[in-house]
């Protein structure tokens, strides 16, 4: 018994011996031709391809978002612009029925070409330094205005002009003996500090004028800013020169730091006119002044009186508007028509302000293409003779910033310029005529 269990397991076990021999043999012939892989170390090997295209458009998703990024910067510039207007393909003629198209100009409206550059060169603009003017640097304002209702919208004016103002003024008023008593008597209520006011003979200017027929409602007053350059002082060199119906939304230093950009012989600032009166074409047999294209609007007008005068000014444009009224016979725009007459004949002059500068709410405006939001407003003219009545898409709010100033009360513009010499007398004596300076008219109003 013993015997036979022994035997079977030397069975069993030579069994296996015959199995697993076999297997082994088989595994270790197959080994030989099993090479291990080594870690792919090359870029050309798939695995690291997948791991560097992966980081590659991680890249590209980068610049994908700079480029977006910096697409977006340039389109907030170009909407923080005042609005494009495409230039007509077709010229006016040269004859009385309309004027050639201004060549100076690309934007209809506009006149900035340093905006467009701005535009154009993208972030590189935003190294470029802007003028600015010094904080304590007095701003000259020189106004014509004469009786009741020339001074009403004078003293809104002057309101609105104080309102933003962060610099010294100094209004030099063109007046008759009614407008100079208003207003003396409101700068002396309101006692604004670091402002003068000076006060200027009109009825002594007439004679310069008066042998001007004028046809518009103005009247003689509305051809008196073109004497400015003897009127004022001899040593003031540059001026802003405002009409009485004018609103201002924004500070006036803003305006006055564009004289910086004047270039080469410029020396009159002006915005283009916004209706097709110097085209020629509003009605039949309508003949304007002379005029380069659209001409241009004297309702704010920057002057460099120093310049003016060197370039003998008075000269200029006494001939001029006596050489036109041989055939126009009169002016039917007052001092504008002779403005332009002189520009026409002489364009070097002309330095074209962007066109947000002298909103112009006149009959047959192109107004809207000056302005997008309300944020883009500068100045707003009422040179209509409707006035406050003139029909305008926007009329009710430009109404309504008329009629803010015109009721605010005069005393809450009494504020102090801080970092700046304080002034002591408060404009109290600084009333004067052409002739030298008057003592000032007792206050007797609270302010409008």
């Amino acid at each position: 018994m013993l015997g036979m269990c022994r035997g079977r397991r030397k069975f069993v076990a030579a069994s296996l011996a015959l199995i697993f021999i076999p297997a082994l043999t088989w595994l270790y012939l197959s080994s030989a031709n099993f090479t291990v892989k080594p870690l792919p170390l090359s870029p050309l090997d798939p695995q690291s391809s997948v791991l560097i295209g992966a980081a590659a458009e991680h890249q590209d998703l980068e610049l994908q978002l700079r480029d977006v990024e910096e697409h977006n910067h340039v389109l907030r510039r170009e909407i923080s612009l005042p609005p494009r207007v495409p230039t007509h393909s077709s010229h006016h003629s040269n004859s009385r029925q309309g004027n050639q198209l201004h060549t100076h100009s690309t934007e209809e409206g506009t006149g900035d070409s340093e905006a467009k550059k701005g535009v154009a060169s993208g972030n590189s603009s935003d190294c470029v330094p802007q003028p600015v003017v010094n904080k304590c640097e007095t701003i000259h304002i020189a106004i014509v205005c004469a009786g009741y209702n020339a001074s009403r919208d004078v003293v809104t004016l002057v309101k609105s002009v104080l309102f933003h103002r962060r610099n010294p003024l100094h209004f030099h008023f063109i007046t008759d003996s009614i407008a100079r008593k208003i207003l003396a008597d409101l700068f002396h209520t309101w006692m604004v500090p670091a402002v003068h006011v000076n006060f200027y003979d009109a009825d002594e200017l007439k004679s310069e004028v008066s042998w001007i027929p004028n046809k518009h409602y103005s009247g003689i007053y509305g051809l008196m800013k073109l004497v400015l350059t003897k009127t004022l002082p001899s040593d003031l060199q540059k001026v802003i020169v405002l009409d009485t119906d004018i609103t201002f939304a924004t500070d006036i230093a803003e305006l006055w730091v564009v004289f910086h950009k004047f270039k080469g012989q410029q020396v009159l600032g002006l915005v283009e006119n916004q209706s097709d009166w110097y085209l020629g074409n509003l009605w039949k047999n309508h003949r304007p002044w002379p005029a380069l294209g659209r001409g241009f609007n004297t309702g704010v007008i920057l002057l460099l009186l120093d310049r003016l005068r060197k370039l003998k000014w008075e000269q200029m444009w006494r001939l001029t508007a006596e050489r036109e009224l041989m055939s126009m016979l009169s002016t039917s725009l007052a001092d504008q028509d002779i403005f332009n007459a002189v520009i026409k004949q002489n364009p070097f002059l002309v330095h074209q302000l962007p066109c947000f500068w002298n909103v112009q709410l006149s009959d047959h405006t192109r107004s809207e293409k000056c302005y997008k939001d309300v944020s883009d407003l500068k100045v707003i003219h009422w040179n209509s003779p409707k006035k406050l009545r003139v029909k305008n898409k926007h009329v009710e709010f430009f109404r309504n910033l008329y009629l803010t100033f015109l009721e605010y009360d005069g005393n809450l513009l009494r504020r102090e310029l801080f970092g700046c010499p304080s002034e002591t007398d408060h404009n109290s004596e600084n009333t004067s005529d052409a002739r030298g300076h008057l003592p000032a008219v007792p206050a007797i109003l609270s302010g409008l």
